[in-house]
């Protein structure tokens, strides 16, 4: 009955996946106020995304130029968190989760 009963727990709640790579995850200062390239280029951005690697600012996927995305392929930093004020969720590009 215990084995049941713990089966059917994690099919109601379960346990969400994890992130390996969090060890990537340093406290960063934005090296921008808006998206590196964008900026350097006079392109725009919907939302600002923030590699916890290394600093970096680059635009997000709803933008034309999804420059965040682009750091990730470059660079291989798979943290990032919203920079946008009032959001705090990170997300993991090679796990594809928020952790």
């Amino acid at each position: 009955m215990t084995r049941l009963m713990e089966t059917l727990r994690r099919l109601v709640r379960p346990t969400p996946p994890a992130c390996s790579h969090l060890d990537q995850a340093r406290s960063v200062e934005p090296r921008t106020e808006g998206c590196e390239e964008c900026l350097a280029i006079g392109g725009t951005w919907v939302e600002l995304r923030l590699c916890l690697a290394c600093g970096h600012v680059g635009c997000c996927d709803l933008s034309p130029n999804r420059h965040a995305r682009g750091h990730f392929a470059e660079t291989g930093h798979a943290i990032i968190r919203a920079n946008v004020p009032g959001y705090t969720w990170t997300w993991c590009w090679v796990d594809e989760i928020k952790v």
